[in-house]
This record gives C-alpha cells, sequence and structure tokens, in this order.
C-alpha cells in the first residue's frame, strides 16, 4: 500500500523546510505582490480555461452590510465552480483555473505563497506564478478502488495531510518534497462494497495543536477526535458535519449541511454558541445551507454557502451576538463559496491550530 500510494505521487521542486514562526502576525498579506508580478502569467501551464458561470447575470441587492469584496483579502473557492479567485483591496487580483470536473472543497495559502488545494480528483500545491509543485492523484476509476479526496492541511511546508475517501478511507500525511508517507492509516468506517458510497464518507479532516486528528463523518453522523495512535479520544453526534474545526478556547467549531446550522461545542458536548440560518435575517438567509465556516481573532464567524447558483449570498460573517456585520452576495465577480481564507487575519497557515481555518 506505501508503494502504491507512494507512487501516485508527482513530486516536483520548490519547496522550503518547516514551519517559519518568525513571521509576521498576518503572512500571506505579506507576499500579495508576487500574485500580481510581471511573470505571472494568465493561464499556467496546468491551467484549463473555466466558462463563464451561467450565474454571472445576478444582480446583487443593495443595502448588504459590510463592505462587499473589500471586506477582507481572501482566497475563495466553491465546489461547483473550476475557478478559485484571491481578492485584495475590493478586487480579484489572481485566479487560478481547472477545467470541467468536480469539486474545490478545501484550499489554503501557505505563509510563502503557496496554494494548496484539494479538487477531489487530485490535491495539488501551486506557486503564484501558478506552476504545479506537488500533486496527489487519485484513482478515478468506477470500480472498488475508486478515491476521492475533499480535504487537505499543511502540516509546515513540507507536509500534507489529506483523507482519501474510499474502500477503505485513508489518512496519509505525505512530504511533499521527498514523496516519503509519514502516515498511512485506515479510518473506520461502516462496511460498504459500494463505489458510489465513498463520495459522502469525509469532507473536512484537521491536525490539531494538540497533535490529534478531527474527522467529520459526512455520512456516518458524526465528529470524531482520534489520538496519535487512531484511538477514538472524543466523539459528538451530529447530522451531515461537513466541517469541524477546533478552535483556539479547546471548543469544536462545527458546521452541519443537513440541519442548516454551525455549532460550537465544548469537549462534554454542550452547546456553547450556535447560529441557524433562521436566526439571520430573512432578506439575507443562506438559500443553501454552510459548509464550512472559519472563525476569525475577533470572534466572528464566516459561513460559506453555495448561494443557490446566483439566488443568495455566499458568504455571511456574524459577531458572537448573532449581528450581521457582512454580507457577500456578488456572483458578477465570484462563484460559488465552499471554503475561504481570510488573509488579514493572524495565524500562520502551516501551523495546526494556528489558523482557524
Amino acid at each position: 500500500m506505501l508503494l502504491a500510494i507512494g507512487a501516485a505521487l508527482a513530486l516536483t521542486a520548490g519547496h522550503t523546510a518547516a514551519a517559519d514562526t518568525n513571521l509576521p502576525a498576518t503572512p500571506c498579506l505579506a507576499v500579495l505582490d508576487r500574485f500580481t508580478a510581471a511573470d505571472v502569467p494568465a493561464l499556467g501551464p496546468a491551467e484549463i480555461p473555466s466558462p463563464a458561470g451561467k450565474w454571472t447575470n445576478a444582480v446583487t441587492p443593495g443595502g448588504l452590510p459590510g463592505h462587499g469584496l473589500a471586506q477582507h483579502p481572501m482566497l475563495y473557492v466553491g465546489e461547483n465552480y473550476t475557478k478559485m479567485f484571491l481578492v485584495n483591496e475590493g478586487k480579484v487580483i489572481w485566479t487560478y483555473q481547472t477545467g470541467p470536473g468536480y469539486e474545490y472543497d478545501d484550499v489554503w495559502m501557505l505563509a510563502n505563497g503557496n496554494i494548496l488545494f484539494t479538487r477531489m480528483q487530485y490535491a495539488a500545491e501551486i506557486t503564484p506564478d501558478k506552476k504545479v509543485v506537488w500533486r496527489y492523484d487519485c484513482n478515478n476509476s468506477k470500480g472498488a478502488d475508486h478515491t476521492e479526496v475533499h480535504t487537505c492541511q499543511p502540516i509546515g511546508l513540507d507536509k500534507v495531510l489529506l483523507v482519501v475517501n474510499g474502500l477503505p478511507p485513508r489518512l496519509l500525511v505525505v512530504n511533499t518534497r521527498t514523496g516519503a508517507v509519514a502516515v498511512n492509516h485506515e479510518i473506520a468506517y461502516p462496511p460498504s462494497t459500494n463505489p458510489a458510497s465513498i463520495h459522502g464518507q469525509f469532507r473536512r479532516a484537521r491536525y490539531t495543536a494538540q497533535g490529534t486528528y478531527l474527522l467529520s463523518y459526512l455520512g456516518g453522523g458524526k465528529v470524531v477526535e482520534l489520538d496519535k495512535n487512531f484511538n477514538e479520544i472524543w466523539h459528538y453526534p451530529i447530522r451531515s458535519p461537513w466541517a469541524a474545526l477546533r478552535l483556539k478556547n479547546g471548543n469544536t467549531l462545527i458546521t452541519a449541511e443537513h440541519d442548516n446550522l454551525t455549532r460550537e461545542v465544548n469537549a462534554a458536548g454542550e452547546t456553547i454558541w450556535e447560529i441557524k440560518n433562521t436566526d439571520l435575517p430573512a432578506a439575507w438567509q443562506l438559500v443553501q445551507a454552510p459548509q464550512t465556516c472559519t472563525r476569525l481573532a475577533n470572534g466572528n464567524t464566516i459561513l460559506t454557502s453555495r448561494g443557490g447558483a446566483g439566488k443568495g449570498p455566499q458568504l455571511i460573517e456574524v459577531t458572537p451576538d448573532k449581528h450581521v456585520v457582512w454580507v457577500l452576495q456578488d456572483w458578477q465577480d465570484l462563484g460559488d463559496a465552499t471554503a475561504v481564507q481570510i488573509l488579514d487575519d493572524p495565524g500562520i497557515p502551516e501551523i495546526p491550530g494556528d489558523s482557524q481555518h
């Protein structure tokens, strides 16, 4: 198995070593000029142009809270569109296109400016000038060996956490410089022989600051925390958990797609904070349930939504008391939203737990 997985890794040079703790508080802002440099091509060697979204004629309503695209610099993807967007000072300053197929689910800008993402059929790391420096390909057959990847996380600048849906699913930690597989562990999941069942196994997985693995069993109706030896140390039952992240306060923030809510729970499973779609003003309620969330350093929470192909908001930022401070509904410039990284929020992305993303 290790040899098979190692052979699936397409590796090239271009990496630096482990995370640098001597970086500015918002390191991604310091590298944004690399994305607009003269040597950045309109289309990179591996890019495939994406057609315009069918929602591009959608009208942005007036009177939305916040400052539209100017609210935050951000890296933005949606699972129903094949283009990622980098936004700064209210404008899209850079895009990357990956052509036909499904789906963007996870994305990170690293402190060195490289971007790590999943695309269901593969995970990859690219530079600001659009060179692919690492790629992991799934098996895209329709048989029992079919696999998918919907989550990734940098651990330092030379390792990546992946969960590969399959029969069985596996958690991997891969060295993106050498191809060495540091961790390769089968994850317990209700047995199935149906290749079609793997799509709903896992979405987000996170390696925590405590050295544990936090997994969202999308089709299994629970969030599970495993120790370094893959023993279960905590779980929380909830329907269709798309994403879970361990907050710096020790609580866990979970986005549950089925019930259209985002909930913060403590170690005892008690609800500390929750926002449902019905808690939002009627004019700004999400047409489709949030898939992921981000907790900002100021305590605000950003919810993402696929937005019903132009019919509703893509991002909503709320305060701890559920006051809406930002609604992004911009289908002219962007597509749907599955994941967003807010680049002016403190945290070194490749240090687990330093960014609540």
